[in-house]
């Protein structure tokens, strides 16, 4: 038995510390001890995992308030041989901070990653209505960038900004939904899918072979008809032409749900191009429910029942 140590996995989130991110990567058991490479954006992130300068990458991929995170999406979408193992909920509040001495009467341009600034945009509008906005690639960056002669009056950033940077908090709560949060998921690369837990969802991103009417219908239908759910509908341009869409879907159930598989197997004849990106557990371990003619051992006892009129065991 060798005496040398296991190597230590690496773990990319976009940083630098206290960042959501951050903070949705310390949710991850297997993370802890790690090594932890704190990167500029999301697709650092995702090269170090293609690359093999990292194991995995955790990324923002939704928020509630926001939607879905387009440049995430888009990534998934391009880059091969990815797949998500876990997602993780991090509850969002912000506030607006400067350097020490500013007066919000003074702010009139704000550093901010786009998606926190979107969070923000009704407070934004009533407080600082003639503000300007100067996009981040993090919000701990922009609120740390104020200390290194940012050309910005102020910075959104998260409420522990002031553990780690000399700030001065000029507003608490500026987020427009108190109940806001932001879903993260834990990217590797390629591998074999593992085994249900009866809570779990399974994502992948699917584009409509032609711009016809009906065509979104009927691929919606491939799932409804073996009683899958969707959690997750969203379109993105596919920018080759105009009014070519892919669709970023997550669906209730594992790919190792007979019902969930006969649908992948729908969609995959239907579609020109299927990504699949993974089937995992999900993040608030609710438990997939279905109606009776969709549970799981219908579809294995229709299977079975074609074995038997295919082999000629079929009994009356």
């Amino acid at each position: 038995m060798s005496d040398q140590p296991s190597a230590q996995r690496v773990y990319s989130y976009l940083g630098p510390a206290g960042t959501f991110t951050e903070a949705a990567l310390a949710q991850v058991e297997a993370a802890q001890g790690q090594v932890w490479r704190a990167v500029h954006n999301i697709g650092e992130a995702l090269d170090d995992v293609v690359s093999g300068r990292s194991d995995y990458a955790m990324i923002a991929i939704e928020n509630s308030v926001d939607g879905g995170v387009a440049v995430a999406q888009d990534a998934l979408a391009t880059i091969p041989n990815l797949r998500i193992v876990g997602e993780y909920l991090v509850p969002v509040s912000f506030v607006l901070v400067a350097r020490p001495g500013t007066r919000i009467e003074d702010v009139k341009v704000i550093n901010a990653h786009p998606v926190a600034y979107g969070q923000c945009h009704a407070w934004l509008g009533a407080h600082l209505p003639k503000h300007e906005h100067i996009p981040a690639s993090s919000n701990v960056l922009a609120a740390a960038s104020l200390l290194d002669g940012s050309l910005a009056d102020a910075a959104i950033a998260p409420p522990t900004i002031t553990k780690h940077h000399d700030l001065e908090v000029l507003a608490t709560d500026i987020g427009d939904n108190s109940n806001a949060v932001t879903r993260f998921v834990l990217v590797g690369r390629n591998a074999p899918v593992g085994e249900r837990t009866g809570s779990d969802k399974t994502s992948l991103i699917v584009e409509l072979p032609e711009d016809r009417p009906g065509a979104l219908l009927d691929l919606l239908e491939q799932f409804s008809t073996r009683g899958v759910n969707l959690s997750l509908l969203a379109s993105r341009p596919i920018g080759d032409e105009l009014g070519r869409y892919r669709f970023v879907i997550d669906a209730d159930g594992h790919v190792r749900d007979e019902r969930v598989a006969d649908a992948l197997l729908g969609v995959r004849r239907f579609s020109p191009n299927v990504v699949f990106l993974g089937s995992y557990p999900r993040a608030d371990r609710r438990e997939i429910t279905t109606t009776d003619e969709h549970e799981n051992e219908v579809f294995v006892s229709a299977r079975e029942w074609l074995d038997q009129v295919i082999s000629g065991e079929e009994s009356h």
